[in-house]
């Protein structure tokens, strides 16, 4: 059973249909949409600030979404896929996105919808990602515009697709 903690009076809130694995941790001021997923090994600490998710929001495994005490609350939007080992630090995800396998979003980012952050890449504090964008390298910039095909083929296609991973999980 995957951790689930209250913090400073704070309980975790999860929406209808989300599946947390085992080792998965879920601690204090986070509230979840439906259809949400945090894999293996993988940590919401809203500890020191608030975390909040829409719907279909998956949290792979390994990463970790956390943000700053006083300063910077983290907020993700629907239809959100995090990938394995990224870092979700602080800022706000609109709907539509996938964050790359090992990247860092820092604090205070603001990553608009229909957008990828490529695998690895570092959104130094700050960093606004245009609508429609794909961001790449350390430190991230814009690389290219998303295609049609690219948003259907990754950011659609993933978001989906832990939907249904976690029905085999529950």
């Amino acid at each position: 059973m995957a951790l689930i903690k209250s913090v400073r009076g704070f309980e975790p809130k999860m929406g209808n249909d989300c599946y947390l694995a085992e080792n998965a941790a879920v601690l204090g001021d986070v509230v979840m949409g439906d259809e949400c997923s945090v894999w293996f090994n993988a940590v919401v600490r809203g500890d020191v600030n608030s975390i909040v998710m829409g719907n279909r929001v998956n949290i792979q495994d390994g990463a970790v979404i956390h943000c700053t005490y006083q300063k910077a609350a983290t907020t993700i939007g629907n239809n959100v896929s995090i990938g394995h080992n990224a870092l979700v630090h602080g800022c706000t995800v609109h709907d539509n996105v996938l964050i790359g396998m090992g990247s860092i979003v820092m604090d205070n980012c603001v990553i608009e919808s229909n957008s990828i952050i490529a695998a690895g890449a570092v959104l130094l504090e700050g960093t606004h990602v245009e609508s429609g964008s794909v961001y790449a390298g350390v430190p991230a910039k814009k690389v290219k515009e998303i295609s049609k095909e690219l948003f259907e083929g990754e950011v659609q296609r993933i978001a989906n697709n832990y939907v249904m991973y976690a029905s085999w999980f529950k």
